[in-house]
């Protein structure tokens, strides 16, 4: 009883030993970008760049569909966690993990049309389009291991082991940053090299994820087959999915579009937006950790019907967030440039990218209460809101991009992209008071 009464008390210094396991792992992944970029970058060709860019992005477009398992596992997790429910925390691992690996066994059969209608939707020029294949195809044998992750990490999290998050993160990160150098400087492999480092990477990381989920196998729950399958469970599963499922399909769209519309302007700007949505990404992976923090205390708050504590859960995991995105623009404005020269030698695409730079000052500003509300929703599985809130956000980024693009061409796309942002922030917070009402029951 002690230890229940000791979950319920929130703290900034307990909100931050869950999100800075969370941050520090997640800054990995757009490092791991950046040496991405950068190894290919000392080609000294802006197609290259571009290629594992694009190829990059429709990858993780295709796996973040599947970004539900994450969600939804903190939520359902959590929400078990806060219920005291043991047994349902574990068969949410079980579940998570099956519809991971079928996943991705159903992508990797569907990879040509996939890669086919994502070059029909908007084609890149023939060399960048021809390299992005290439990499793709390698990547996505590593499907069910990318999407596997999903789900593993989700429960981690729940349990405010993001320590262990970390641990993983960091092995796979580590290893696909290693072998990126081996393969591209020292074999020479160039974009195949890329893939077959992150092919590597991912297989290895689910494995030591499913390692750290051990205590769970050690305990009956996971295969209790009647309680995994449980009908209700099952619908309510279904919904909330397909709800987050719905949302980040259109956030997906708006990053993807956001990628082939600016190929239209050329190879040079291609590689200097993709250079500079490292910025974003770094952005993105900080906030996690405080989205993070709040999914977990939210979903533990909504399990046990505790109105306060979901409301403190997050006021404390907002400030942190503030803080954050802050700090974070104060150093895009002063170094930005500097970043921008390591990531590639092409002068051309050095220039363009500095052009660009103060949207991503501007951009943790303008993100900050998107992230932050998505956390608290998932947390609490109030999908069904982000799904709407969505729908409106995107039909408002397309307005804006249509607007602005023609006469602004690569200044409207990003300031369109921005104003997506902004208004995720908005439609979100005006749901909350909703959301606290559903606490009370």
């Amino acid at each position: 009883m002690a230890e229940a009464q000791a979950d319920t008390r929130l703290t900034y210094a307990r909100v931050f030993n869950i999100a800075y396991p969370i941050v520090l792992s997640n800054a990995t992944v757009p490092i791991l970008g950046v040496v991405d970029t950068g190894v290919i970058g000392q080609m000294g060709q802006a197609a290259p760049i571009g290629a594992v860019g694009i190829g990059a992005i429709i990858l993780s477009a295709v796996y973040w569909m599947f970004g539900f398992l994450r969600m939804g596992t903190v939520g359902f997790a959590s929400q078990a966690r806060g219920a005291g429910d043991q047994a349902e925390v574990d068969a949410v691992l079980t579940r998570a993990l099956l519809i991971g690996i079928a996943g991705g066994a159903a992508l990797i059969l569907l990879q040509i049309p996939i890669f086919w209608g994502a070059f029909a939707v908007a084609p890149a020029s023939e060399e960048v389009e021809t390299l992005a294949r290439d990499y793709m195809a390698i990547r996505i044998w590593s499907s069910p291991a990318a999407i596997g992750v999903y789900a593993v990490t989700g429960w981690l999290i729940a349990a405010e082991r993001t320590r262990a998050v970390l641990a993983t993160q960091l092995w796979m990160n580590g290893l696909n940053i290693a072998l990126n150098f081996y393969f591209v400087l020292g074999l020479g492999w160039g974009v195949e090299g890329v893939a077959f480092a992150t092919f590597l990477a991912e297989w290895s990381g689910f494995a030591l994820g499913l390692w750290l989920c051990r205590g769970a196998f050690a305990r009956p729950h996971w295969r209790a087959w009647a309680r995994v399958f449980d009908g209700a469970k099952l619908k309510r599963l279904a919904a909330v999915n397909g709800d987050i499922l719905v949302r980040s399909v259109l956030l997906e769209a708006i990053f993807v579009s956001f990628m082939f519309v600016g190929s239209d302007f050329g190879d040079v700007p291609l590689a200097a937006n993709q250079i500079l949505l490292q910025f974003l990404m770094v952005t993105a992976y900080a906030m996690d950790g405080f989205a993070f923090a709040a999914e977990t205390l939210v979903g533990q708050a909504m399990g046990g019907r505790r109105r306060a504590e979901l409301r403190r859960s997050s006021v404390l995991s907002g400030v942190w967030a503030l803080a954050t995105v802050v700090t974070l623009s104060l150093l895009f404005a002063l170094f930005g440039p500097w970043a921008i020269d390591i990531m590639t030698t092409a002068e051309e695409v050095r220039a363009e990218a500095r052009i660009y730079l103060i949207y991503m000052v501007i951009a943790p500003l303008a993100g900050v209460a998107a992230w932050m509300f998505d956390g608290i929703f998932i947390g609490a599985t109030r999908t069904a809101d982000m799904r709407n809130m969505m729908l409106v956000s995107f039909a408002i980024y397309c307005v804006a991009a249509l607007a602005l693009v023609p006469s602004l061409g690569n200044h409207g796309l990003w300031v369109a992209l921005l104003i997506s942002f902004i208004a995720r922030g908005i439609t979100l917070g005006l749901r909350y008071p909703a959301l606290e009402r559903a606490a009370d029951g």
